[in-house]
């Protein structure tokens, strides 16, 4: 096998290597949470509570749903006695004093797209999307998240303050009170609820809190790039196990976990449950509801709180951007859910570096760049030796083209007279394609780095290059990829085989095309990296046949 054609193969296996590794985010086998330990306390060890205690069918069906986007200049004011709006810097919420649920989020620092200015909405209650948090507590009179609250106030904003609080209160008719306190902070997307108990009763007061998401399945049609939507549950055996919508219907068990996780993933945003005690074990379990809706919860330890004593339960949820820093900050693992694949090891790194180059320049797409010229550093001796390969292949091809003419009806032994020619002249005829071998890892990891980190969505670089994780809306960047093909075919040895020549002068109107659709910021930083191949390569060739050597005999 030549080089040409090896690096035909390789062409294929990037491509097709992009295609499977799409095709397993979304239609894969999911990992299955670990099996409930045999002691533990679960849902089922709760005190006889109604069976809608948790239950999610019996909700909210008597409540009307909440419009996605209200028109501009007019609040939606006519359910207020219903609802607690609630803003801060980053979040604009929704709450429900039925239960205290949390139906309505807007994220404001993240724009629909560079034409819409409206935030993005993440939770909602409507007829297009079904996507809520809802938090109560399980037990004897204990409200949960079908009871009514009330509150002092309709509205809560942060104003110049750090951070929020937004009180709420239930009323048992047997001398329980129950404050439910939510607290938001200044720049941040994490919830604490916390539940503080008053047991003015003459009985212990028994109950668990719980968290849960309820989100309806996700709609739309093909898209060229796939990007995975579905539970994950996560344990300290598994920290990152995605459940689909379609194993949560097939119906699977509860796991009893210390220390994990729940959420739910779209996009650059996730939905997450995150128990207060990482320390303590909780209950987590999945359930299918009617009209394509799922669920995902977690159930606390029991807590007792002595008549005439109080006490406290606490609950946390994530509802925001993919921010790594601030989900590995509210739990081991949430960052996790930025899904860079099986190259997640050379991704974080990439990550990495892309956020110390932007911290320098200010742009993202200057640190794509100045990532690409320090990988080309990097493998600056690894190229030079593939490059110079290429040249001695170029240097000796007439001969080899001999060869050919000679041997035209004598296949084996044309292979043994080029493999003696090789020998002689110390070339390698698989060296020149190293260079490329290199690359497509980089290339995959990176294309999941641009894809996958909110940080870079929407992210702009120069002149019309304004979002770096879409397409380059006027093909500019693809031709010139193109045309860089074409410059280094032109530099590296001609196939002997003519088919192959036709088919490798073909690839680079193939590539053009292909990467039109990928995201800029990728094809950006192939067109860097074939810039420098080129300028490096040319160099090398030059000075071999300045030298007049080639890189072979003396």
């Amino acid at each position: 096998m030549d080089s040409a054609r090896f690096l035909l193969l390789l062409s294929l296996g990037l491509v097709s290597m992009l295609l499977y590794d799409a095709w397993q985010r979304d239609y894969g086998p999911a990992a299955r949470p670990p099996a409930a330990a045999a002691s533990g306390p679960s849902a089922g060890d709760l005190p006889a509570a109604p069976a809608a205690g948790i239950d999610e069918v019996p909700a909210m069906p008597d409540t009307p749903p909440v419009t996605a986007a209200p028109a501009a200049g007019r609040e939606q004011k006519d359910r207020s006695s219903d609802y607690i709006e609630v803003w801060t810097d980053a979040l604009r919420l929704r709450v429900n004093k039925a239960g205290g649920a949390i139906e309505y989020a807007e994220l404001l620092r993240y724009p629909l797209s560079l034409e819409r200015a409206a935030p993005v909405v993440l939770l909602d209650n409507s007829d297009a999307l079904v996507h809520v948090i809802q938090t109560g507590l399980l037990g004897h009179a204990a409200p949960n998240h079908q009871d009514r609250f009330t509150s002092a106030a309709e509205e809560y904003r942060i104003g110049e303050a750090d951070e929020l609080r937004v009180p709420m209160q239930w009323r048992g008719g047997d001398g329980v009170t129950v404050d439910k306190i939510f607290t938001l902070r200044r720049g941040s997307y994490l919830i604490d609820i916390d539940y503080r108990i008053q047991n003015r009763s003459d009985q212990p007061w028994v109950a668990g809190s719980y968290a849960q998401i309820k989100r309806s399945a996700a709609r739309g049609g093909y898209k060229f790039i796939y990007t995975y939507t579905g539970a994950v549950i996560s344990s300290p055996e598994d920290r990152y196990s995605k459940i689909d919508f379609d194993d949560i219907a097939e119906g699977m068990p509860p796991a009893t976990i210390t220390n994990g996780w729940a959420a739910m993933l779209q996009h650059y945003f996730v939905s997450a449950i995150i128990p207060a005690d990482p320390d303590s074990a909780y209950t987590f379990s999945t359930q299918a509801l009617p009209h394509e809706r799922y669920l995902i919860r977690a159930v606390s330890p029991l807590r007792q709180v002595e008549a005439g004593a109080d006490g406290h339960l606490q609950s946390r949820v994530y509802a925001g951007p993919k921010l790594q820093k601030q989900l590995a900050a509210a739990a081991e693992g949430l960052e996790l859910t930025v899904d860079y694949g099986v190259l997640f090891f050379i991704a974080k790194p990439l990550f990495w570096c892309l956020e110390r180059f932007h911290a320098l320049t200010g742009n993202w797409g200057w640190a794509i760049i100045l990532v690409t010229m320090a990988l080309k550093l990097l493998f600056f001796p690894l190229s030079a030796a593939g490059y110079r390969s290429m040249a001695n292949m170029r240097r000796v091809q007439p001969r080899m083209m001999a060869l050919k003419e000679r041997y035209k009806d004598d296949r084996g032994g044309l292979n043994q007279a080029m493999m003696k020619l090789y020998k002689e002249e110390r070339i390698n005829p698989f060296g020149g394609c190293l260079p490329i071998l290199v690359q497509i890892p980089v290339f995959i990891a990176l294309y999941w780095v641009l894809l996958e980190s909110v940080e870079l969505r929407q992210a702009d670089f120069m002149l019309w290059l304004a979002d770096l994780s879409s397409p380059d809306p006027y093909w500019v960047l693809p031709i010139v990829m193109g045309a860089t093909m074409l410059i280094q075919q032109k530099l590296n040895p001609a196939p002997m085989d003519p088919v192959q020549a036709k088919v490798l002068m073909i690839m680079p109107f193939a590539f053009t095309i292909f990467f039109g659709f990928f995201p800029s910021g990728l094809v950006l930083y192939w067109v860097v990296n074939n810039i420098l191949s080129i300028a490096q390569q040319w160099q090398i060739t030059r000075g071999l046949e300045k030298a007049g050597l080639g890189g072979g005999k003396k």
